[in-house]
Formats: C-alpha cells, sequence, structure tokens
C-alpha cells in the first residue's frame, strides 16, 4: 500500500502519512509508487551533464594549448605573417568559450544533483545552446528538454527541491 499523495510506502492500519502527513482515509491504493519523469531521470540527467562538461573542458583544453604553443609560432613554420596572425587569438578566445561553456555544465550538472532550485532553469537555457553541439549535444539538448520543460515538469522538480532542503 503506497500513500496516494507521495507514494509513500504505509504499514497496514497505518493512519498518517509519514513522509507528507496526509491523513490515510478509506482503503490506500494497492500498487506502486508514483514516480514522475523528473523524477526517474533527473539523476542521470545530473550526471550526464557533468560528463559532457567534462569532455568540453578537455577539448577546450586542449584548444588553449594548441593556440599558445603551436599556432604562437606558426609564422615562424612558414605560412605567412598575415595569415597566421589572427589563428592565436582567434583559437585562445575559442578554446575560452569552450572552457566556460564547460564550467556552466558542471555547474548545471551539480544544480541539478543537488536540487538546487536554479538548477533547473540554467540546464534549460544550457540545453537549448547544445543543440546546435552536434551529435552528443543535440542528444543531451533533447534529453534535457524532454525532462525539464514540461509544464508539471517545474511542479515536480520543486517538489523534489522542496523535500530535499526539509531533509
Amino acid at each position: 500500500m503506497f500513500c496516494d499523495a507521495c507514494g509513500t510506502k504505509l504499514e497496514a492500519g497505518q493512519r498518517f502519512c509519514g513522509r507528507c502527513g496526509k491523513e490515510i482515509t478509506g482503503t490506500p491504493s494497492v500498487g506502486y509508487p508514483r514516480r514522475s519523469r523528473v523524477q526517474e531521470h533527473i539523476r542521470l540527467l545530473g550526471i550526464l551533464w557533468l560528463a559532457g562538461s567534462a569532455l568540453n573542458a578537455v577539448g577546450g583544453g586542449v584548444l588553449v594549448v594548441l593556440a599558445n604553443t603551436l599556432f604562437l609560432h606558426i609564422a615562424e613554420m612558414g605560412v605567412p605573417a598575415e595569415q597566421a596572425a589572427w589563428l592565436h587569438p582567434f583559437l585562445s578566445f575559442l578554446g575560452i568559450l569552450i572552457l566556460a561553456k564547460a564550467a556552466f555544465g558542471f555547474i548545471a550538472g551539480w544544480g541539478l544533483l543537488q536540487r538546487e532550485p536554479w538548477g533547473r532553469m540554467l540546464t534549460l537555457i544550457l540545453s537549448f545552446l547544445a543543440l546546435f553541439n552536434i551529435p552528443f549535444g543535440t542528444a543531451l539538448g533533447i534529453y534535457s528538454l524532454w525532462v525539464l520543460l514540461p509544464a508539471e515538469a517545474e511542479q515536480e522538480y520543486e517538489e523534489q527541491v522542496r523535500s530535499v532542503s526539509a531533509a
């Protein structure tokens, strides 16, 4: 038997739910607890954001290192100075941008795992941006939007934030 409000398992003859405090009237429902899409997928989503951000951090770090070593001295390798002058600043900027994206992804993943109130909104913003990062970013963005974007997902996420902060 489970509580019809929060899905907590109930003992026979129990009058109040131990988790949400709802009074049990009539016969409690028999079956499995009700789980939401957000509740089922939020942990995996946080882990995927952390993993994707780790890959972005490695790529951004490699790009910054290459920009400041190989492409800093590319004019000495026989490439005309006019053509090589823009490579170092451009690749450095691009590497720093990717590292910033990775940092925000780490923050979003951590926020989802910790059920922070701002975690859902930051993840939604990054999900829309990740759609352009084919193929893995697109898949992660679509999955994140599928879990977090529906109207009931906001309520479910806020409920989880309250339950974590109350504990």
